[in-house]
């Protein structure tokens, strides 16, 4: 009875040793096959690659036989040509065409002289690629008789600029994402952004001028920076160092409500068409589209020029905040009209173009291992579908903005990044094999000893 238990024991040892010697196997070589290229390039999207499809087929067929590309309903890239040629060309690439009456280079006079025309505040105008037509805005300060001359300004250019009057006015926004505060007014941070000695907070140029002290709290007690760089009007960006250097843990993620965040993975620009998100302090996370490129606002302090349009509604209090699609951030909230019962335009400060005169580079978050990851959040509420550490979030997906405490040794064993614990458990389990045939070995020797010792007694 006793040589059966013995000789169960040994086999369960050795079986579990066996195991061990593939599960850890099994651990390495999924850690292996799952560890994370190195990043070196900007992630890109389904959005940025239909459009980055569309502007080069913009840049091969040239801007007097285009007149812009777009995102279709169905997320394919479209281009507006001017000849059946370049339509033709156009879907030989896999591209939708359609066939315009004004190229880009009409569409950038009719711009050009709306510029050299008296400026009048409350007044902006943008491209609409879609419908082959310059458009302009005016909001409720324009007076009659301004808008009468910006009138006449677009007949002289011709048909196919179109006037349109809007509701409120065009103002640059304050507050957003995470509050910042300072003697000037409160705004928001929008991206953290280094330069490979320091990190800053990317933010609106409107928000304050250089020397501005900024805080997190009301008290003043929580000092974050002081505004070291400002570019407004003309563009709206500027840069406020952190007081001790260092952005801290978390830096690749944009906040969006109720402890949640969004992992940032890069930086790029917007295709007419795509969906993009926003978050503020005053109306959350909000979502629409990209309405319109290169835009120009003439706020009341000054010409912006250069902006993203988009139908995003926005409301005092959201300025500086960041723009964002599928983790990839986009821009900064600069101002707009209308709110968010209603509707209304915002533009933003298109982040490559703040990254590149600045010499920055976007502090972004390491991209996730596959699984695992909530879906893009929902802008129906800022609480998003679920919460995981900014470390574990694919781009797009929510997460929460501070990382969690701590990971049991369960999951910290079983995770398919870390070769170690596969190793670990590969050389017990040889170990273990090594053991019991040793031990198997000495107890037969022993018994082998003991029955001949009897047989010759």
């Amino acid at each position: 009875m006793r040589h059966a238990r013995r000789r169960v024991v040994r086999r369960v040892t050795r079986l579990a040793a066996v195991g061990g010697l593939l599960l850890g196997g099994a651990m390495v070589t999924r850690a292996v096959a799952s560890e994370t290229p190195p990043i070196t390039a900007v992630p890109h999207t389904y959005a940025m690659e239909a459009g980055q499809t569309g502007a080069d087929l913009v840049s091969r067929l040239g801007s007097s036989r285009t007149a812009g590309t777009w995102i279709g309903t169905d997320g394919k890239p479209v281009v507006a040509v001017t000849d059946e040629q370049a339509a033709a060309e156009v879907r030989a690439a896999g591209a939708k065409a359609k066939v315009v009456g004004h190229s880009m280079d009409e569409l950038k006079s009719a711009t050009k002289t709306l510029r050299s025309a008296p400026r009048v505040a409350g007044t902006a105008w943008s491209m609409d690629y879609r419908t082959n037509e310059v458009v302009v805005q005016g909001d409720s300060t324009v007076s009659a008789s301004d808008w009468s001359a910006m009138t006449e300004v677009a007949d002289g250019i011709g048909g196919f600029v179109r006037m349109e009057r809007t509701e409120g006015t065009f103002t640059p926004r304050l507050n957003g994402a995470q509050p910042i505060l300072s003697t000037g007014g409160r705004c928001s941070a929008g991206f953290n952004v280094t330069n490979g000695q320091s990190d800053f907070i990317l933010t609106a140029g409107h928000c304050g001028p250089t020397g501005s002290i900024w805080f997190a709290d009301t008290g003043g007690n929580n000092q974050l920076g002081k505004t070291v760089t400002q570019s407004f009007p003309g563009n709206d960006f500027s840069l406020v160092q952190y007081a001790n250097g260092k952005a801290g843990d978390g830096a690749g993620v944009v906040f969006i409500g109720n402890g949640k965040g969004v992992q940032i993975t890069g930086a790029g620009d917007p295709s007419i068409g795509q969906r993009v998100f926003r978050s503020g302090s005053t109306s959350g996370l909000r979502d629409g589209q990209v309405t319109a490129v290169n835009a120009t606002v003439n706020y009341p302090e000054g010409t912006v020029t250069g902006l993203i349009e988009t139908n995003v509604c926005a409301e005092p209090g959201d300025s500086g905040g960041p723009m964002f699609s599928e983790g990839i951030a986009l821009g900064i909230t600069s101002g707009g009209s209308g709110d968010c019962t209603q509707g209304g335009t915002t533009f933003f400060q298109p982040v490559t173009k703040a990254l590149t005169d600045l010499g920055m580079q976007l502090i972004v978050s390491k991209p996730a291992a596959a699984g695992g990851a909530s879906p893009a959040p929902s802008a129906t509420s800022t609480q998003a579908q679920g919460s995981i550490a900014p470390g574990a979030a694919s781009p797009g997906s929510s997460a929460a903005v501070e990382g969690a405490q701590g990971t049991p040794l369960l999951s910290r064993l079983t995770d398919t990044r870390n070769v170690g614990p596969g190793l670990l458990v590969v050389g017990g389990s040889l170990i273990a094999l090594v053991a019991t045939r040793y031990i198997r070995s000495e107890q037969d020797r022993k018994a082998y000893q003991r029955y001949y010792s009897a047989t010759w007694g």
